[in-house]
């Protein structure tokens, strides 16, 4: 009897991991004073990436100090040192952060300046050298130091390497604060920038203690009731047409959920119909001045992209998860950005659309409108 051979598996081979410049390196290690903040409206990254990047300073033998602009979500307010991020609301954010002179300013998951909302003071904070780190493909490199790596799954995981080329173990508070920035941004490792790369960055943070089964249990896998009372609120009235969906919320909508902090999540919800191509959320708040302004947040199908439609419009992000700040009314925002939307994807995918369907409102109280023709799913 004849011996049976079964070819090897090939082994792939994995990218090189971006490595941080040598210039980054240098900087965090002559920092003295060091100041890190990320963007407004902080998600998981956001603060992960805070709170990773200041136990690495800590583990250099730094102090840190960190801020936010807005207060930490409920969801990852358990995140070793989270207690410790100085925001607006606090009393002595004034003190410690607007008008302290810091040598070193790190700014982490932020696209643009406009990003770093009131924690930056620029008559203060002009004179110390501002470094950036980040994964946004819109990002504006405003630093004098920008490690800006699109290829990275979450800024959580340039962090990953950051802290390997410093020789700081990655273990302890440092792993679950980067696993966590993983784990959101890429949606339980969902997401199509979830590479080789970004699962083994995951098992290297697993394997320093990071339980990712909890992470994950306690951001992807569950949801504030008040966001379910806003959904519920606004999905009657959503609307679909030329492969754009989208819904609006009022601050009347959030007043009565009792919603006040932490992402809607509704752009991603939109974007799962099967008709849509591209998502749009838009929600109505007031800026610090009270001020009308309107969060537009966008999601994208795989091979469509909304990342330069919120560039256009002030924002930033990433082809397939973008957003931005508009001062204006709710109705007036949303039609503009919808027509770039539109727009947008009629000139990455020519194929037309049938106009919408008018809603049948008969049954069940439901108000949806669909295109009778499905655009391509990603």
């Amino acid at each position: 009897m004849g011996v049976s051979t079964v070819s090897a598996i090939p082994v792939p081979v994995l990218d090189p991991s971006p490595q941080p410049p040598a210039e980054l390196l240098a900087a965090l290690r002559a920092g003295q004073d060091i100041l890190c903040l990320s963007h407004i409206g902080p998600d998981g990254d956001a603060v992960g990436s805070v709170l990773g990047m200041g136990w690495l300073l800590r583990a250099l033998g730094k102090t840190p100090t960190l801020a936010l602009q807005d207060a930490v979500p409920h969801e990852h307010t358990v995140l070793p040192g989270a207690d410790t991020i100085l925001t607006s609301s606090h009393a002595d954010f004034r003190e410690r952060v607007k008008k302290h002179a810091f040598d070193l300013i790190v700014v982490l998951d932020a696209s643009s300046s406009d990003r770093m909302g009131n924690v930056y003071n620029a008559p203060v904070h002009d004179a110390a050298r501002l470094v950036i780190i980040d994964h946004h493909v819109t990002n504006t490199r405003f630093g004098a130091v920008n490690w800006v790596a699109p290829e990275c799954a979450a800024t959580c995981e340039m962090l990953v390497y950051l802290a390997e080329a410093a020789g700081v173990p990655l273990a302890g508070p440092l792993a679950e604060c980067l696993l966590t920035g993983m784990v959101t941004d890429t949606l339980g490792f969902r997401t199509t920038n979830t590479t080789p790369a970004v699962m083994g960055a995951a098992m290297q943070l697993m394997a320093g203690g990071a339980n990712l089964a909890e992470i994950a249990q306690r951001t992807v896998n569950r949801r504030p009731l008040s966001q379910l009372k806003v959904w519920a609120a606004v999905l009657p009235a959503f609307e679909i047409q030329e492969g754009v969906i989208w819904a609006n919320v009022s601050r009347e909508h959030l007043k009565a959920a009792g919603h006040t902090n932490g992402d809607l999540d509704l752009s991603s919800f939109l974007i799962t119909v099967d008709d849509a191509d591209m998502s749009a959320a838009f929600t109505e708040k007031l800026d610090e001045k009270g001020v009308t302004q309107i969060d537009c947040s966008f999601r994208a199908k795989p091979d469509f992209d909304v990342a330069q439609v919120a560039l256009a419009f002030g924002g930033g992000g990433h082809p397939l998860a973008s957003g931005c700040k508009i001062a204006g009314s709710l109705d007036e925002v949303s039609k503009r950005v919808v027509a770039a939307l539109q727009e947008a994807r009629r000139v990455q995918n020519p194929t037309p659309v049938s106009p919408t369907t008018p809603a049948d409102t008969s049954q069940n109280g439901d108000s949806q409108t669909t295109d009778s023709q499905a655009a391509k799913a990603g």
